[in-house]
């Protein structure tokens, strides 16, 4: 995206955006594009030397970056890095709540230990419920603002062997609705964006045989891409989705339009 200074190039220009889990992958993404469609972005994760390097690279295209070293479990550590945010920057218009776990090992539902269970369901779901918790007085102070939540297409369907995993993404997608009811008329909309298979850390790791399968179950017929999930983030946070809240969005290259023909 481009860094020049016309409201079009830069339809987030005197805005404040916070980015969790923006360490690396898709939150990393997120928040150099944000910081691109002008925003002055605060970077939270548990990595610092990684939110570092992010910081660095929106600096380096004429951006604004704040690193605030965040466990988003934590909820004096998220009440904190709100306040820093609204300190350093004086507002809080937008925020993408990306943070958390992959998941357990696939296994069936009986099989799942509890301790997995627990953290999935921390990192996935406390974690946005805190983030929000505090965003949102935020926003209402400054007149208003924009959530997306992190959720997949696991937290729109059912997939076998990941049930802690689907539990915390339904989580999202329940408690991001009820949110965006209670705070509507504020004008701080919530909304939750639902990728498919996405090139990052973990499918790079798993080798080009790996992301070749994955890519075969994709109607489109390939992964997709961190600044693909980065531009629906961006615009959900700004003015051209004014009158949307509450939705889930799809960026899944159709796996969730229904089911392809039989062979």
């Amino acid at each position: 995206m481009t860094t020049t200074s016309s409201t079009g190039d830069q339809p987030l220009s005197g805005k404040v955006a916070l980015v969790t889990g923006a360490s690396r992958g898709i939150g990393a993404a997120a928040a150099v594009a944000l910081a691109a469609a002008g925003a002055r972005v605060a970077l939270a994760a548990r990595d610092r030397d990684a939110l570092d390097g992010v910081a660095e690279r929106i600096r380096a295209a004429g951006g604004t970056a704040l690193v605030v070293p965040t466990d988003v479990t934590d909820p004096d550590a998220v009440g904190a890095l709100v306040e820093r945010t609204v300190a350093e920057f004086g507002r809080l218009d937008a925020a993408f709540n990306n943070a958390g776990g992959p998941g357990h090992r696939p296994a069936p539902l009986a099989d799942v230990a509890v301790a997995d269970f627990d953290t999935v369901a921390r990192t996935s779901l406390l974690g946005v419920f805190l983030s929000m918790k505090h965003e949102i007085p935020a926003m209402v102070a400054g007149g208003g603002g924009a959530i997306v939540n992190m959720a997949s297409t696991a937290g729109v369907e059912g997939v076998a062997g990941i049930g802690g995993y689907v539990a915390g993404k339904f989580g999202v997608v329940g408690l991001s609705r009820s949110a965006a009811l209670d705070y509507a008329a504020q004008d701080v909309r919530i909304n939750v964006i639902a990728p498919g298979p996405i090139l990052t850390g973990h499918l790079e790791r798993a080798g080009e045989q790996a992301q070749q399968q994955v890519a075969r179950s994709v109607p489109m017929r390939r992964t997709g891409l961190p600044h693909e999930v980065a531009a629906a983030v961006v615009w959900l946070c700004g003015p051209a989705s004014s009158f949307v809240t509450g939705v889930v969005l799809p960026v899944d290259g159709g796996m969730l339009a229904g089911m392809r023909p039989y062979a």
